[in-house]
């Protein structure tokens, strides 16, 4: 089969389009052709050498994937309602980035109606992640009120349309008037440009005082303390990536007086029964509402998977609203 490897750790033209054996399904498995492959943020890190992957794991990056099932463990598919040539999307430990593709079958969901491959093959990741950190870990209910920082990215445009369709009050931070327009298009409530604005005070002013309920956060570093001080009672901060550091400064006594909660997670190295219980719950809920066109794929751009490089490329220079899928 044909593979995106990553030669050396480094810049985006690290990665070239090989050959590799096919993988073979274990118990539990399918085999996915893949036709579609998301490209995610730990697929840079992993470029560069600063995103281990799990043991057992393969060294082709890629996180998810959509496709037809093409083989595998028949009991298994038939306990979770899956059969050969259905298609499904998935989220994978790695491996994503070729032609053929493993995946634990609690793993898989099937292609929303109505969505291509190329659609489909957007989700994973970023609903995973979203509703598992902003609506488990950190409680969102309906009512509520969440801000996102940076709204515009794959993560940021999923938890907006969630947010908002499960009745809660979104506000997002963004670099651009532009990437902020997107944000309001898509359903956001407010949309504040952190560029020409200092956000904590803005989130202030737009909750009267208040501040909000459950922040979503990619950045960490210097953006806690801040943070910190514009989340409401019994706040929720939840941080998911670290892009502006891992070492943060905060007042601990707004935390006390204030009773917040301070917590984060990471994905890929989770349990296939925590993943498998997300995806239950992401059937059960979200799944009808992208059937309805209540939630849409936001997609920017697609390359060939021979152009891997390029969709690096693209997601380090951050210009793009939304996500960036491979096709095979």
């Amino acid at each position: 089969m044909r593979a995106v490897e990553i030669t050396s750790y480094g810049a985006p033209d690290v990665l070239r389009l090989g050959v590799r054996p096919a993988p073979s399904p274990s118990a539990g498995e399918v085999l996915i052709r893949v036709n579609a492959s998301g490209v995610n943020r730990p697929d840079v890190l992993q470029r560069t050498g600063n995103y281990p992957v799990p043991p057992g794991s393969s060294d082709i990056p890629g996180l998810e994937v959509a496709g037809v099932i093409v083989g595998g463990d028949a009991p298994a598919m038939a306990a979770a309602g899956f059969k050969m040539g259905d298609h499904v999307c998935a989220l994978v430990a790695g491996g994503g980035y070729a032609e053929l593709c493993v995946a634990p079958v609690g793993q898989c969901l099937p292609v929303p109606i109505g969505l291509s491959d190329l659609q489909a093959a957007s989700l994973p990741e970023t609903f995973f992640t979203v509703w598992s950190n902003v609506f488990e870990r950190a409680r969102l209910i309906k009512g509520e009120t969440l801000l996102i920082q940076g709204g515009s990215s794959g993560i940021g445009v999923t938890a907006i349309q969630l947010a908002k369709a499960l009745g809660a009050t979104v506000l997002v931070t963004a670099g651009t008037d532009d990437k902020c327009a997107a944000c309001l298009a898509l359903g956001a409530d407010h949309a504040i440009n952190y560029k020409a604005s200092d956000f904590a005070e803005e989130v202030k002013k737009l909750t009267n005082g208040q501040g909000v309920n459950v922040i979503l956060d990619m950045v960490a570093g210097s953006y806690v303390a801040r943070e910190i001080e514009c989340l409401a009672e019994d706040g929720r901060l939840v941080i998911i990536a670290v892009q502006g550091g891992v070492k943060a400064e905060f007042n601990a006594g707004v935390v006390l007086r204030k009773r917040l909660t301070v917590t984060g997670s990471t994905l890929r190295p989770r349990s296939l029964e925590f993943k498998t219980a997300i995806a239950k719950a992401l059937k059960k809920t979200v799944w009808p509402l992208i059937a309805s066109g209540a939630i849409k794929p936001v997609i920017h751009s697609t390359f060939a998977a021979a152009d891997a490089a390029k969709a690096h490329a693209l997601m380090e220079s951050n210009q793009h609203v939304g996500k960036i899928v491979l096709t095979w």
